[in-house]
């Protein structure tokens, strides 16, 4: 995706946001009641969704960086890889890279931990950075290393990093927008405030939006899932179905520790939860996206 159009789908959905919103006040006769009431909601939605995918966006773009701190990852140099391990992962991610119609090699890092898996974060398919564990590359056999590199770089092909932050900065500009709506319905009803605003528009907007974070947060990770299941399916075309399964097998019977929480998402593998907990997971269990293979759905 490049950079144009990028930006084209980032201004379409900060007006479409406003426009949604803007429309549902206007449907519901809250509009009007929020102008009488003095709250100029048309420049608090706008507001709203600047600030909720500003935010989004800056952690896009600093994602490859701070993957790189927080993780610790070596850089390997696709030109001089320095060993047949390093030259075999290039090599393979040059070649699924090229199959999955990439332009630009991803950056390509290792990283220390006895954990089985790999992430891939980046602002762009053409500023990527694919990482793998060196528990992976230790504790996995070639074909099954194939599949977790090629559900990566289907990652990187499906440009799921912008993907995620369009619906993450939707999200955070309803969160923002209907807890301060909230904190002055609650301080100008309930305490009657009359000019500006009270402590109960503060309290009030503080807790809400936490609240609301908290359901949002729901809507996010269950995208999450669905887009893990793609990127399954994704890895499946490019490296075959049956590598695919042999490596979330792999990683199933692997050793597992959370990544840091600013990477969890990207991981080819997450924490595993029942209940109430389960909507909160960024990946489906690793034994349902085998089956979703077996069966050849999400593809």
């Amino acid at each position: 995706m490049g950079t144009i159009r990028r930006v084209g789908i980032f201004l379409a959905v900060n007006a479409a946001v406003i426009v949604v919103i803007g429309a549902l006040l206007n449907l519901l006769g809250l509009g009007p009641y929020l102008n009488s009431q003095g709250i100029g909601y048309s420049g608090l939605l706008v507001f709203c969704a600047i600030w909720g995918f500003v935010g989004s966006f800056i952690s896009l773009q600093m994602s490859r960086w701070a993957a790189k701190r927080s993780m610790g990852v070596q850089l390997i140099d696709p030109n001089t890889p320095g060993g047949p391990v390093q030259s075999h992962l290039v090599s393979r991610i040059r070649d699924l890279s090229q199959r999955a119609g990439l332009k630009t090699l991803p950056e390509i890092g290792v990283y220390r931990s006895p954990e089985v898996n790999a992430f891939a974060t980046g602002p762009s398919r053409d500023r990527a950075l694919v990482a793998v564990s060196t528990g992976l590359l230790e504790q996995m056999d070639d074909e099954a290393v194939d599949g977790v590199l090629a559900h990566e770089i289907s990652h990187v092909a499906n440009g799921d990093m912008v993907t995620l932050t369009l619906v993450q900065g939707v999200v955070n500009t309803f969160v923002i927008f209907l807890s301060r709506i909230v904190g002055f319905f609650v301080d100008r009803v309930v305490f009657k405030t009359e000019r500006g605003v009270g402590p109960a528009f503060y309290i009030t907007s503080i807790v809400t939006q936490i609240v609301f974070g908290i359901l949002a947060s729901v809507i996010v990770m269950w995208f999450s899932r669905q887009r893990e299941f793609r990127a399954d399916a994704g890895g499946a075309r490019l490296a075959g179905r049956e590598k695919m399964i042999a490596a979330l097998e792999r990683l199933n019977a692997g050793v597992h520790e959370d990544l840091p929480a600013q990477m969890a998402a990207f991981g080819i593998s997450g924490r595993e939860a029942g209940g109430f907990r389960r909507l909160f997971l960024s990946h489906p269990p690793l034994e349902e996206r085998i089956e979703a293979l077996r069966r050849g759905a999400h593809g």
